[in-house]
């Protein structure tokens, strides 16, 4: 029987032909093992030690290293005394080596060139240049298509099964047909997708156009299980190839992704689904359909409410109804955001209480004096020390006035922080009403409620209780906006009236 594990590591003892000798050799079908030399068996000093004097030994076979003169069928040769030292310099060179690829790939990462080998599905390699990646343009429309989907509140299992249903070529498939090597075995089913696809393609940051390094990690050269890198530890380089993906959708598809959409039992969907919350209590509202209801049946009810018995009342609302309401809402913001861009703006800057770009230049002005200052402390710190070792100033004076200094040094790092904070989130803020504004003026010509404008616009609708005070049912609901939250629109359109 003649074995061979062709490009394996030695630090691997889970080597496909390794295994098959042992399980022959355990099962009493083996009376010598012939190796080329100790490191081809294994690179594992205690590991290696293991197989030869206790497991080949329980099975009475014989084992020879004939490059290394080793033969266990003489113990007292002195080739055999020397064999654990050759094996822990076969385990050294193996750490050594795995230590340099580590450098290597540390520094290569560090420099933001992409250190995975195959360019995600979307991509494909420059043939002019390996670490640039260019556009597939016909695997790319099918990733545009999985995070349109899941904007429009489908959920990876639907994606998968509509794209299956499409006959359209999964990753692996999709790579082999274009002539390209892949790790993953390709499926029975070319057209197969699986749910795992569809969240590893919605889950990768790397079709916004940045390369993101260090996302696994490995414990030792012995345990080759990839595990998940913390994101503060992985490296992040925008812009290194050409986004498939926008950023502001990328992020609103993880939002999405955290939320958790129940299926009905009859199938049916709502495009709200995850979005309805009750005014009163905080809860999701649960969508309640049945194959019996038509459509204007269908409704949200909050899940606090059990027939009077739960913590909440009634609140209910049709889903027909919901839609129509939304829809007004949204038109007249939209239409409010392209007419009177400058004065929707100078509104929702005030009602979020953000600072005029005046007022953030007064607070890096203070900023940069109390920076200024802190260095001026340091250099006072040195020189009073400097004069009290030469004794120009006593121990006393040296203590009142470095403590002195050290309270001003600890009050101007709090404001500095501070404002550092304020200046951020009011940069932040104004980013993200600049956000909102260039969103709503895409959907300028929109003529009817689509689940894409939805889930990019809406962040979240809380439905109050229904008024019926005037002897008519009254349904009020409250939309927050996604970046700025709620929009005064009635204010807003008083004034644009008046």
């Amino acid at each position: 029987m003649t074995l061979s594990d062709d490009g394996y590591s030695g630090t691997s003892f889970e080597r496909p032909g390794f295994q098959e000798m042992l399980e022959a050799v355990e099962s009493g079908k083996v009376s010598t093992v012939i190796v080329k030399d100790l490191s081809r068996f294994g690179r594992n000093t205690a590991m290696t030690g293991m197989y030869i004097n206790i497991t080949f030994a329980k099975h009475e076979v014989r084992f020879i290293a004939i490059n290394d003169n080793f033969d266990t069928i003489d113990p007292n040769s002195v080739d055999n005394d020397f064999a654990g030292i050759k094996n822990w310099f076969n385990e050294f060179y193996a750490r050594d080596t795995s230590r340099k690829i580590r450098a290597v790939n540390k520094a290569k990462g560090e420099r933001g060139e992409p250190l995975t080998v195959h360019a995600p599905y979307g991509y494909q390699k420059d043939p002019e240049n390996k670490k640039r990646w260019l556009v597939d343009e016909k695997a790319a429309q099918v990733v545009k298509r999985i995070f349109a989907l899941c904007m429009e509140g489908r959920g990876p299992m639907q994606i998968a099964k509509l794209l299956t249903a499409e006959r359209v070529l999964n990753p692996t498939a999709y790579k082999r047909r274009q002539g390209v090597a892949t790790p993953t075995p390709e499926t029975a089913d070319p057209c197969y997708w699986g749910t795992g696809t569809v969240v590893a393609i919605l889950e990768r940051r790397e079709y916004t156009g940045c390369t993101v390094n260090f996302k696994t990690y490995t414990i030792s050269i012995w345990d080759k299980k990839q595990r998940d890198n913390p994101a503060e530890k992985q490296a992040v380089f925008y812009g290194t190839h050409p986004a498939i993906i926008d950023p502001e959708v990328f992020d609103k598809v993880q939002v999405i992704r955290q939320q958790r959409h129940r299926r009905t039992k009859t199938g049916k969907s709502s495009l709200f689904s995850g979005l309805v919350y009750c005014a009163d209590c905080g809860a999701k509202m649960r969508y309640c359909t049945t194959s019996y209801f038509e459509k204007r049946q269908d409704h949200f009810v909050c899940a606090n409410y059990r027939s009077n018995t739960g913590s909440c009342s009634a609140h209910f609302i049709r889903a027909v109804v919901l839609e129509e309401l939304v829809w007004m809402h949204m038109e007249a913001v939209i239409s409010y955001v392209t007419r009177y861009e400058a004065h929707f703006r100078a509104v929702m800057e005030e009602r979020l209480k953000l600072s005029t770009d005046e007022a953030v230049k007064v607070r890096r002005k203070k900023l940069a004096q109390d920076e200024k200052r802190l260095d001026e402390l340091d250099r006072l710190f040195l020189r009073l020390y400097e004069d009290n070792v030469a004794g120009r100033i006593s121990d006393e004076r040296y203590a009142m006035m470095s403590g002195a200094y050290e309270d001003e040094q600890a009050k101007l790092k709090e404001e500095t922080q501070a404002l550092q904070r304020e200046i951020q989130a009011q940069e932040q803020q104004l980013d993200d009403l600049g956000q909102f504004i260039q969103r709503a003026k895409r959907y300028t010509d929109l003529k009817e409620l689509t689940p894409y404008a939805l889930r990019e616009l809406v962040k979240a609708i809380y439905i109050e209780a229904p008024d019926k005070s005037s002897g008519h049912r009254r349904q009020n609901i409250r939309i927050a906006y996604d970046l700025i939250g709620f929009i005064p629109l009635e204010a807003l359109t008083k004034e644009e009236t008046a």
